[in-house]
């Protein structure tokens, strides 16, 4: 009795002698098996194309093709190469056995026959077929909960640093804000101060042009002239510096947007902005590579309905990755050729590190961000499991092999777009974010 009881499973019964396969059909179907009967190897390789059978049973001395001959075609054939085949033959010999099972057989019968032997070597077989598929199944829904197992731990690593992320933000900007603030607020009355200051001293010096010994030797000391044009200089460096921590300071607020969780329009651009000033003492020279150049080449866009938070997210990946890159690339001798961009990259030619940044409205109703580097480049295998939780190339302590597994999911999961790179050893690589203007739950609420 085996395991499907519903089932009827299909025999298919090949020897060139007909009383043969009318006695094995006659014992099969009255045990409920459906038989299908072939007299020779080329009908029952047919006979395996039209309908797989469960089992086999397979005679051995046949003319023109024998049942070794039979059974290797089967085995070479992705379709029925896991069909067991039961070999039924005469021949007693024992290398006639190793043979048989060294082409692929499952069992060996040996002529004549017990009704009762056959049967249940059947039996087996089939139910061994039955398990294995089971385990296949089960292969296959481990694998899919592993697989989504993978996905929410990556989620929740994204989670945890963006509210890691706040924190930090939080406390940057409560610390940093107040002092910049009176200090930017009130550079602008200090310079107009320290001019006053300056035009007092001059017209002291055209009311009273003969000074004393003691005034003399102070205006030499500190070098009155030279003081009084630098210290306008002076306080330009100061407000340009004051300046600069407040636009530090508010990319990382537009970089986190924290207080935007829920999907709003949002610039573009202003997001790439932010993320190269975060990056920025990343892009300095170093003694391993000259200063990486980061050129811009944005289209007028809309506002796009977006997660501004987590499209952020995506763009520091990419960057980040982009000069790992370049990084890596000068240990190649990468920046004393000159490398040319392909069919994909809008990358132009140069001898320096470049990240070249586009932005493109689509005929989609999309707007397409390509990221460019002319960095070392990947290779196909390198290039097939970029998004996959996990995976690196970099050394050990250098990456989690999260950063574009998690860009992946929030391009296409959250925001319904596409992602993919273009890249090939020599070349660089291009990453290609394309995603909706509106995404479908904001345009089905506008029209309603």
């Amino acid at each position: 009795m085996h395991l499907n009881q519903e089932y009827k499973a299909n025999i298919l019964v090949v020897d060139d002698t007909p009383d043969n396969l009318r006695l094995l059909s006659a014992m099969l179907t009255a045990q409920g098996y459906e038989v299908r009967k072939a007299l020779n190897g080329k009908m029952a390789l047919t006979a395996c194309q039209m309908v797989l059978p469960d089992v086999i049973l397979l005679d051995i001395n046949m003319p023109g093709m024998d049942g070794y001959e039979v059974c290797k075609q089967l085995k070479v054939d992705e379709r029925t190469y896991d069909i067991p085949v039961i070999f039924i033959s005469a021949l007693d010999d024992v290398l006639d056995k190793v043979k048989a099972f060294d082409v692929g057989g499952v069992d060996y019968i040996t002529k004549p026959f017990h009704g009762a032997e056959v049967l249940l070597r059947i039996e087996n077989q089939i139910n061994l077929r039955f398990l294995q598929h089971k385990l296949k199944e089960q292969n296959l829904l481990l694998q899919k909960t592993l697989d989504e197992l993978k996905v929410a731990q990556v989620q929740q690593i994204q989670n945890e640093k963006m509210a890691a992320l706040g924190q930090m933000v939080a406390g940057i900007a409560h610390e940093v804000n107040n002092p910049i603030s009176l200090i930017y607020g009130n550079i602008e009355y200090v310079r107009q101060y320290v001019q006053q200051l300056i035009n007092v001293v001059e017209v002291y010096h055209e009311e009273y042009p003969n000074h004393t010994p003691k005034i003399q030797q102070t205006v030499q000391d500190i070098d009155l002239n030279f003081l009084m044009n630098d210290v306008q200089k002076l306080m330009g460096a100061l407000y340009r510096g004051a300046d600069r921590i407040r636009q530090i300071v508010l990319a990382l607020q537009n970089f986190s947007r924290l207080d935007e969780a829920e999907m709003k329009p949002v610039n573009i651009h202003e997001g790439i902005d932010s993320t190269i000033i975060m990056l920025q003492h990343r892009l300095k020279e170093t003694e391993h590579r000259p200063g990486i150049n980061v050129t811009r080449e944005y289209s007028s866009l809309p506002l796009v309905n977006c997660y501004p938070s987590d499209l952020n997210q995506v763009f520091m990946h990419i960057i980040s990755n982009a000069i790992d890159a370049l990084d890596r690339g000068m240990g190649h001798g990468a920046w004393g050729m000159e490398i040319t961009s392909d069919a994909h990259s809008p990358l132009p030619v140069s001898h320096c590190p470049t990240i070249h940044i586009q932005t493109q409205l689509t005929s989609n109703n999309t707007v397409r961000v390509s990221i460019a580097d002319n960095g070392p480049g990947m290779d196909e295998s390198v290039r097939t499991h970029l998004f996959d939780p996990f995976f690196t190339t970099k050394p050990v302590g250098k990456g989690s092999g999260l950063g574009l597994s998690i860009s992946h999911q929030i391009v296409v999961n959250k925001h319904q777009g596409n992602i993919h790179c273009h890249s090939s050893v020599g070349k660089g690589a291009e990453f290609i974010i394309e995603i909706p203007i509106e995404q479908p739950e904001t345009a089905s609420h506008t029209e309603n």
